[in-house]
């Protein structure tokens, strides 16, 4: 191949995030991205819709729309048009971080408002954020490698709780929550995928994940807790009819709430693209950014319409595509037809539900543990012997873990205040950054060689802040086939 043999040069290579797969490894690669982060998609619309009043029946209608407008959402990402787009494998989902207002909004008003006033709250959220992307884009500047190391760690250590709730069953007022048996599945679940990746080779372990999925939930048939009502009692159309639960009202309360998510979900998905752009050797700069901003905004104005929510980047696949090393935004892409289609039908829906959420926790640890890593092996280029860099790290990660270790700690304080409080990585980026600038730029002459790690227009450091040191050559990634590219033997 001329990506072993050097018969092509550095510029006409195909970069891996523009390349694509055979037909076959692209279905199943996607597939293994649905997977890993189908559970989050739906979970926000079964809490909101038993708060707004809907039947059984009704929330799973909300549940499929999620799945449908996900996927418009991850195709908006990956493929993008114009502005629009970081093209980076991203998958876009229902964003958590709106739950709780949504909840809020649902509960106070009545069964027959509360959906149209949270859509006409997401469409205008959105909008206002689709204009505002340029400009927030333009704070990558502070997002050197001591804040986009720190960032990164906190949203693989706060993705971790999510996996070990899983692991227990996932929900907490279940019989069997905690149950040996759950905790039996996700360890088997868990040592199946370490061994997969340690045994196999080539293709087969870049979809370790799914398979390790796959022969976790047929284990878990006979120990009883894989479920098939669910794809019996499934519809095999059922398309998320336009404004199914009235026409979109506007509440100035309810939009201030869901613009301040929006604000919370841009400074997320900002700390997610550039963890992307390091994890895939495309260093997610201002243009890419801003590309992705509007993506998700365009994204979440457009939900409302076929009745889902805000959308924002799911950081769980972050983790997915640092293990398989499969790079190529047209895997995403292709997850994102796969959402479209299990919007549209609730029997395949059915067939991905059927993965036991101890199975899923199982995979989740190895998932999430990578983001984590990944975000060490960040901070590992961030000088942190010199400065205050140190100091920034302990502070902020302290910060970060307090809605993980204690999440009644800000119990007290006004819920408003809790939408950005309770997002560990929120308030941890947030911390970051105004430590950095406290500590290495404001009042300090030589501000680039205390941070360690560069500022913008001082020498040692490229335009975004990165350290400029050599680049070493990129060991068990894949080439533009999905092939793992020739390495040295370890």
């Amino acid at each position: 191949m001329a990506a072993s043999t050097g018969q092509k040069s550095e510029g006409d290579r195909k970069h891996p995030v523009d390349g694509t797969l055979p037909p076959f490894k692209m279905f199943t690669s996607g597939l293994q991205h649905v997977a890993a982060m189908y559970a989050g998609v739906v979970a926000p619309p079964m809490i909101v819709g038993p708060a707004c009043g809907l039947s059984a029946t009704e929330t799973a209608f909300l549940m499929g729309a999620s799945l449908f407008t996900a996927g418009i959402a991850t195709l908006l990402q990956t493929l993008g048009f114009w502005k629009v787009g970081a093209k980076l494998p991203f998958v876009n989902g229902v964003s958590f971080a709106g739950v709780t207002p949504m909840v809020a909004i649902g509960k106070a008003q009545s069964p027959d408002n509360a959906l149209p006033i949270i859509f006409g709250a997401v469409m205008v959220a959105g909008v206002l954020g689709f204009f505002v992307a340029p400009y927030f884009s333009k704070l990558v500047r502070f997002f050197p490698p001591v804040v986009t190391g720190t960032v990164i760690t906190l949203i693989g250590v706060s993705l971790l709780p999510v996996a070990f709730n899983w692991s227990q069953g996932g929900n907490p007022t279940a019989a069997d929550y905690g149950s040996l048996t759950n905790i039996a599945m996700a360890g088997v679940t868990f040592l199946i995928v370490l061994v997969l990746r340690r045994v196999l080779r080539g293709f087969l372990q870049q979809i370790a994940i799914l398979l390790g999925l796959i022969a976790g939930t047929l284990i878990a048939i006979p120990v009883g807790i894989t479920h098939f009502s669910a794809l019996t009692k499934a519809d095999l159309i059922g398309f998320p009819t336009p404004f199914h639960f009235g026409a979109p009202q506007f509440d100035i309360a309810a939009i201030i709430s869901m613009c301040i998510v929006m604000l919370v979900c841009m400074t997320e998905s900002t700390a997610d693209m550039l963890a992307l752009g390091k994890i895939v050797d495309r260093p997610a700069d201002e243009r890419t950014i801003e590309g992705g901003l509007r993506a998700d905004t365009l994204g979440s104005a457009l939900s409302p319409l076929f009745n889902g929510f805000a959308n924002s980047a799911f950081a769980q696949n972050i983790g997915l595509v640092a293990m398989t090393k499969v790079r190529s935004r047209y895997v995403v892409a292709t997850s994102g037809l796969i959402l479209i289609v299990l919007g549209l039908c609730p029997v395949a829906a059915s067939v991905i539900s059927l993965v036991p959420l101890p199975v899923l926790g199982g995979a989740g640890i190895v998932l999430f543990g990578s983001v984590a890593a990944s975000g060490i092996q960040t901070l590992a280029s961030a000088a942190m012997e010199k400065g205050d860099n140190a100091l920034i790290v302990a502070a902020a990660v302290g910060i970060g873990l307090i809605p993980i270790a204690a999440p009644d700690f800000y119990h007290n304080l006004p819920k408003d205040l809790l939408v950005v409080l309770d997002s560990g990585i929120s308030t941890g980026c947030l911390v970051a950054i105004v430590l950095n600038l406290a500590f290495n730029h404001f009042g300090r002459k030589n501000a680039g060689e205390s941070a360690g790690e560069g500022v913008d227009g001082a020498p040692g450091a490229d335009c975004h802040g990165d350290p400029a040191i050599p680049q070493q050559p990129d060991r068990g990634t894949v080439d533009d086939a999905g092939e793992p590219a020739a390495a040295p033997a370890h």
